[in-house]
């Protein structure tokens, strides 16, 4: 019965030990699960950090990953969460290199608008959809917003008729080309067709135009651009004509002679996507607000954009959803 007594005290001791080795084998550094979880904390930081470098040959991936760079913070978010399950200071440790990488990128975007200026426009961006069902609503809508400047693309009939009669009365300015339109409180001039259809696309498409706003800071040239849309597929992300698009407009805004311009328009990419660099090259993007306008009913990506030259683009945000599958965005521009 003795013997039985000391076994027992034995395994208990033994048990114990084991169990304290465990956790002192694991509290310092988490296991090799932290180790996993600190490479991939590394790996999300360079990729954020080298999106560049990611190659766009096949599949253009590049310009896939960053359409919705913004969102890779999300698996740093959960990195983060697991390294506080696991316990693993290494990976925790590890983590706050994807955050200070991604709150270089796009921190900045989280901080408030600087107060308004003395001389600035308000500008609204908005593709209204070819199958919006009240465009007069729409209309009404972007009129609240109190702009200097409404850019509208996929205007189509019947429905271009109701947007002219209801903005007429606040905007008595207006040049329409193609599916593309802008409306102004402040005299035009000088508007003509901006030729922005890459090769193989059908004649008759017409996506851009351009006319000098003469506002009560100067002329300032206006783009109003709808770039062709890109598909994700299993074979990648397929932009080729979107890309060519946006060297088409870069090259006419690089020729244009007056010094300030405002550019407006859906073009069907983020501006950390490449394949816009003819145009985000050449000039300013919003610095203040994420403002994803697509898809309107889960908004993922900021598609719709307001870039300047000579004139800084302020705090950008989305307008209340409207009969499209794209939100409006508004931006003050502060001009130089």
């Amino acid at each position: 019965m003795a013997n039985q007594q000391v076994d027992k005290g034995k395994t208990s001791v033994t048990g114990e030990a084991g169990e304290a080795g465990k956790v002192s084998a694991r509290a310092p550094w988490g296991g090799a699960r932290g180790r996993v979880l600190a490479v991939l904390a590394v790996v999300l930081a360079g990729v954020m950090a080298f999106h560049r470098g990611v190659p766009n040959a096949v599949g253009r991936v590049g310009s896939l990953l960053e359409s919705f760079l913004p969102w890779v913070g999300v698996l740093v978010l959960l990195l983060f969460v697991a390294a506080l399950v696991r316990r693993s200071a290494v990976a925790l440790v590890a983590v706050l290199l994807p955050v200070g990488v991604w709150v270089h990128l796009f921190g900045g975007l989280l901080l408030p608008g600087a107060e308004g200026g003395g001389r600035e426009l308000v500008v609204v961006q908005h593709n209204v959809s070819d199958e919006n069902r009240d465009p007069a609503a729409t209309a009404r809508a972007l009129i609240e917003a109190g702009a200097d400047l409404v850019a509208l693309e996929e205007l189509v009939v019947p429905q271009l008729p109701v947007y002219e009669r209801a903005l007429a009365a606040d905007y008595p300015h207006h040049v329409v080309r193609g599916t593309v339109g802008l409306w102004s409180k402040y005299p035009l001039s000088g508007e003509r067709l901006v030729d922005i259809k890459p090769p193989g696309i059908a004649e008759g498409w017409s996506r851009g135009v351009r006319a000098v706003v003469d506002s009560p800071y100067g002329d300032i040239a206006v783009y109003v651009a709808h770039l062709p849309s890109v598909r994700v597929g299993a074979g990648g992300l397929a932009s080729e004509r979107r890309d060519e698009s946006a060297e088409l407009l870069g090259r006419a805004i690089a020729a244009e002679s007056v010094d300030t311009v405002i550019l407006l328009g859906d073009l069907n990419g983020a501006v950390e996507d490449r394949g816009l660099a003819p145009l985000t090259s050449r000039l300013n993007v919003a610095k203040r607000g994420f403002a994803f306008s697509f898809p309107a009913s889960l908004p993922l990506a900021r598609i719709d954009q307001v870039m300047a030259r000579s004139a800084t683009v302020g705090h950008i945000r989305t307008l209340p959803a409207t009969g499209s599958d794209h939100l409006p965005v508004a931006a003050r521009v502060t001009l130089g």
